[in-house]
Order: C-alpha cells, then sequence, then structure tokens
C-alpha cells in the first residue's frame, strides 16, 4: 500500500512531486522517496519516516529537474528503512522505479538475477522489477518494461524513468490503483486523483494489464504486447479546496461534520414516488425479480455498513443474504449461480480482497453491483451496476462519511430489490421517502451534540479498555464503534451482540471499562436495556446512545447521548455518528495522529 506521483512538463518537478506526496500520504507514511534526471543522470533522495523527513532533506539538498517519480511507502517487504524506501534503482544508476503491490514470485526471480550478477541493496520485493527492466532494456523502456511486466507474478502499479530516455516516464498497472492526469505541456502520474488535482482535472484510466508512455506533450496508452489502446478523457469535478482541513483541525472531524450533506447527495435525483432511480445500475426489474439469494463482500468498516445492509435487503426484499469478510470469501468454495446477487463494498474501489473475490464471484455467472466512492476504479471496470456513494474526497484513514453514504446505498438498494419484488407497497415507501429526506437535518441534530460528547471524551479518555454493545441492527454499529476506537486511539476495544454478553464479555466488566450502548427505540430495545442493567450491577460505566426520550434512564446511564427518533431501521445513521465523535476527541485527547493513525492505511491495495 503506497502512494505514486509521477510529473514530466515544463516546470521544477520535485515541488509538484512533492505536493502530490503530501496528497498521498495517507496511503503509506514509513518512508518517502524522489527520483529525478538531472544533467544526464538519475539523482533521488529518499528517507524513512514521514514525509516531513524528505522535505527537510531536500531543503539542503534541492534536486533540480523537469521529469520525475515520487513515492511514498507503507511496508509490505522490507522493514521501514532509506534501504527500503523506494525509488528503486538498477546496478548502473540508470533506470529508477516506484511500485505499488505485491511482487508474488519476487524470491525465484531475485535468485536468477542474482545467478547473473545483480546486486541488490534492499529486502524489497520491488527491487527486482527494476533489476529485470535492467536485464531486458536493449534502447527502448517501455519494451524492457513489457518484458519485465510479463514475469510477474502478483500485483503492481508502476512508475519508471531511464537516464537514456529523459523525455518520457512509462507506468504500467496490474490489481493496484494508477490514474494519469492531463495537463497543458505536462502530464502526470498518480496512485489517487487528488495528487495532481491542483494541476489538472483532466484524467484518464489505466486498465490491468496496460502500459502507458508520457511526454511532456502526449500520452499513449498500450496493452502488455505494446499494442495502442484508445481511452477517453474524462473530467473530476472535484478541487483541491477539497482536499484541504476547512478550518478543522484534522480531516476526520471535518469529514464527520460533511456527513449532512453526503446523505443529502446520496438522496439527489435518486428517490422517485415509487421508485428508486440509480442511473449507473443496469440491472432491469426482471432481473432484480430472479434473484434468490445476495451475497456482500467487504472489508473492515465497508463490512460493518454490510451487516447493517443485510437487515435491510431480508427486511425489505424478503432474500436470504449472505455476508462475508472478502479475504474469507476468495479463499472458500462458495454456493454462487446466475440467480445470485453479488455485493462488493468498497470505498477505494481498490481494495485487493474484495476486488479478487468480485471478480471470482462474477466468474461463477452471479449477477453484480459494485458500492463504490470512486467513479473509475477497479471495481468499477468489473460490472455494469456501480452505485456510487457520492462522498466526496475522504483524507482520513478511518472511514466517516463513506460509512454513512454507503449504509444509504444499501438502504437504496434495499429499497429497489423491495419494490422490483413487491415486497414494498406504496404506503410503505412513502414513510421511507418521507423518513430518508429527513435524515440530512436530523443528522445535522446530532452534530449539535458535539461538545457533550467532548466532555464525555474528557472523563474517560485515560480508560484502556471499551465495550461496544448493541442488538439488530445496532450490532454492526457497536462493532463500527470499538473499530473507530481501536483504529485511531489504540485503545483496545470490542464490539459484541448485546446478547452475547453473558458468554464471556461479562467477566471484562468493572469500574474502570466504559461500556458503550447503542440502544435506540425498536424491537429489542427492552432487552438490550436489560443488559445495561447488568453492567450497571457490576459497577461498570455505562454510556448510552439512544432515541428513547420517554424513558428515565438516569438510573442505568452514566452518560446519555440523545438522537432525532427515526425509523428503526435508519436508526443506525444517526447512532453512528456520536460513536465517531467520541473515537475522536478521546483520540485527539491522547494525543493520536487522527488522520494518519500507526500502521493503516486508507485504501488496502494488497492482500
Amino acid at each position: 500500500m503506497c502512494g505514486i506521483v509521477g510529473y514530466i512538463g515544463g516546470r521544477s518537478a520535485v515541488p509538484i512531486l512533492m505536493s502530490g506526496l503530501k496528497r498521498l500520504e495517507y496511503r503509506g507514511y514509513d518512508s518517502a522517496g524522489v527520483s529525478v534526471l538531472k544533467n544526464g543522470d538519475i539523482e533521488q533522495l529518499k528517507a524513512k519516516g514521514k514525509l516531513s523527513i524528505l522535505s527537510s532533506i531536500l531543503k539542503d539538498k534541492p534536486l533540480r529537474s523537469r521529469i520525475g517519480i515520487g513515492h511514498t511507502r507503507w511496508a509490505t517487504h522490507g522493514a521501514p528503512s532509506d534501504e527500503n524506501s523506494h525509488p528503486h534503482m538498477d546496478c548502473k544508476k540508470e533506470i529508477s522505479l516506484v511500485h505499488n503491490g505485491i511482487i508474488e514470485n519476487y524470491l525465484t526471480l531475485r535468485q536468477e538475477l542474482e545467478e547473473k550478477g545483480h546486486k541488490f541493496l534492499s529486502e524489497t520485493d520491488t527491487e527486482v522489477l527494476v533489476h529485470l527492466i535492467e536485464e531486458y532494456y536493449e534502447g527502448n523502456l517501455e519494451q524492457a518494461v513489457s518484458k519485465a511486466l510479463k514475469r510477474l507474478e502478483g500485483s503492481y502499479a508502476i512508475g519508471v524513468i531511464c537516464k537514456k530516455e529523459p523525455g518520457k516516464i512509462v507506468a504500467a498497472r496490474q490489481d493496484s490503483p494508477l490514474v494519469i492526469g492531463l495537463g497543458k505541456n505536462e502530464n502526470f502520474i498518480a496512485s489517487d486523483i487528488p495528487a495532481f488535482l491542483p494541476f489538472t482535472r483532466k484524467v484518464k484510466h489505466i486498465n490491468d494489464g496496460e502500459i502507458v508512455i508520457l511526454k511532456r506533450n502526449s500520452v499513449r496508452i498500450f496493452d502488455l504486447d505494446l499494442n495502442p489502446v484508445e481511452r477517453e478523457v474524462t473530467t473530476v469535478h472535484w478541487d483541491a479546496s477539497m482536499a484541504e482541513k476547512g478550518g478543522y483541525k484534522h480531516f476526520m472531524l471535518k469529514e464527520i461534520f460533511e456527513q449532512p450533506r453526503v446523505v443529502t447527495d446520496m438522496l439527489s435525483g435518486r428517490l422517485k414516488e415509487y421508485s428508486v432511480e440509480i442511473e449507473e445500475m443496469k440491472l432491469t426489474d426482471d432481473d432484480l425479480r430472479k434473484i434468490n439469494k445476495v451475497i456482500i463482500i467487504a472489508c473492515g468498516t465497508a463490512f460493518h455498513a454490510s451487516m447493517v445492509g443485510k437487515y435491510f435487503i431480508e427486511d425489505f426484499a424478503r432474500i436470504p443474504v449472505e455476508i462475508d469478510v472478502a479475504s474469507e470469501f476468495r479463499y472458500r468454495n462458495p454456493v454462487v449461480d446466475e440467480n445470485s446477487l453479488v455485493v462488493a463494498v468498497s470505498q477505494s474501489g481498490e481494495t485487493a480482497d474484495t476486488l479478487v473475490s468480485f471478480k471470482n464471484a462474477i466468474a461463477m455467472g452471479a449477477k453484480s453491483i459494485a458500492v463504490t466512492n470512486m467513479v473509475g476504479s477497479s471495481i468499477t471496470r468489473e460490472t455494469e451496476n456501480m452505485i456510487f456513494t457520492r462522498a466526496g474526497l475522504e483524507i482520513g484513514v478511518a472511514a466517516t462519511k463513506t460509512f454513512i453514504a454507503q449504509l444509504v446505498a444499501i438502504f437504496l438498494l434495499s429499497l429497489k430489490l423491495g419494490v422490483a419484488r413487491g415486497t414494498i407497497d406504496k404506503e410503505k415507501f412513502r414513510e421511507y421517502h418521507e423518513a430518508l429526506l429527513r435524515i440530512p437535518d436530523q443528522l445535522s441534530d446530532v452534530l449539535k451534540k458535539a461538545e457533550q460528547i467532548r466532555n464525555i471524551a474528557r472523563k474517560y479518555y485515560k480508560c484502556d479498555d471499551f465495550l461496544f454493545l448493541g442488538r439488530s441492527l445496532s450490532y454492526p454499529i457497536a462493532l463500527e464503534g470499538a473499530l473507530k476506537l481501536k483504529e485511531i486511539s489504540y485503545i483496545h476495544a470490542e464490539g459484541y451482540a448485546a446478547g452475547e454478553m453473558k458468554h464471556g464479555p461479562i467477566a471484562l466488566i468493572d469500574n474502570l471499562v466504559p461500556t458503550v450502548v447503542v440502544l435506540p427505540r425498536d424491537s429489542v430495545y427492552e432487552k438490550t436495556l436489560s443488559n445495561v442493567k447488568e453492567v450497571r450491577a457490576r459497577s461498570g460505566i455505562t454510556i448510552g446512545i439512544t432515541n428513547k426520550t420517554d424513558d428515565p434512564l438516569d438510573e442505568y446511564l452514566d452518560e446519555t447521548i440523545f438522537v432525532p427518533d427515526t425509523s428503526h431501521q435508519l436508526s443506525p445513521i444517526l447512532t453512528t455518528i456520536p460513536l465517531q465523535l467520541l473515537a475522536y476527541y478521546i483520540a485527539d485527547k491522547r494525543n493520536r495522529d487522527v488522520d494518519q493513525p500507526r500502521n493503516l492505511a486508507k485504501s488496502v491495495t494488497v492482500e
């Protein structure tokens, strides 16, 4: 999981590379480096640690060039170190390369190359590739890259420069993200669009198995055999300001407060009188009526959204739903046929396990839908059916607004299935329609509780363990609350189905372990409240999130956070926000790096 950026044009390359790497730092931040062509030679600087360390070095040792590549790393092979940092160079110091992905057969290739006399300076799989390109180089860089890539097993996105061909960058991808930015007399490559947004909104997407030659005034795309490929230019509608903090202390907090707008955008144009219209989804009502099983695959936060989605779909459409962690689905032998619908949920559209699992299910004949935030991402090129979550750029590594957008997306899909199958009548649809339209304002009301939640965080931020409990639709929200706290505060937190508390977790309860209970007004409210009472009976600290205002809860809860009332199916959208804020304020109080928590990256593009 790494960030790649490349530039060729008329401006000084290094400031552009560093600007791009700063915007990609969420993808990896244990080391960074840049490599440029200068006066007929390759010069590079790289360093272990965050990008600021490299910036300091460059102030003392400036590199001036109009072509270069840069990289910010999240280690997979080889510990973080100067030697393992990218870019990597060949033995002759003529070729420099940056890489995102995993080369699975690198040990075999390394042994072969060492037997031919190549000397390796790092422990990385990446260095194998630059030596392999050197082995095949006969004066044409793209031909050498093509031959080398055909030897690889695994995933890659690469940028390559060569001192003998100073007017070009060669790039390629397979199962790792890479996009092209098109400027006036300048061009860019990057792992993600924000890297070059300050300079251009014109984009060409690179597909798997393609090689790109970037020159100052041209971009040409080829397949792996170097046959030309045509690709249209698209325009992204983000601007650079979307990647700024907007006055908030952290991106994560800004993105939490953007959620009312996200839901408004999600619903815009999609809800009709008795239908859900999703322009990017091509499945017909007749297609949907034939489905007899839904399989949802996802990872991390997206998996928790999928768990909520199981309740939605089974309730609204009366279809059995399986949910699977993508890393498990890809290695089992699932029962999938042409009447199955596989739904892949991935914020980035590049999550490696989800992408492979999605491809596998499609190969088995399943109908398919991708729920993603990224137009043009890899997952969208595997299916004709998408639901774009319209959340905009999310910089914070811990997902917030994209989680809410995924909940809304799957809710809309559930309604669409229910209407197509006749399991939701017009009156019930109208109720949900009206409830959905109230959600943005209700989210704004929840966000007004931020100061109350901040005060709660101040009371309990020193606690080393938390429990999160919920039942039914609130169970996945409890899991998500625990995950958020773990991710950004490094506090040990566990989420449980409240009914499971007596099967083990109750042993952990004492006056030092806060229990956060998601307690909306629903059919299992009384059952969940009984679990709260059991915690209190054992001197546990209780923090409740509820929309039940007509029940005296002070006797059972040390802290009560009220959210607006809504249908119980939509309550997860509202009860999530206090959990996000609680995690944020606790992490901030503990002086954590909220936007870039240790060992994590925004998009998990390797297995």
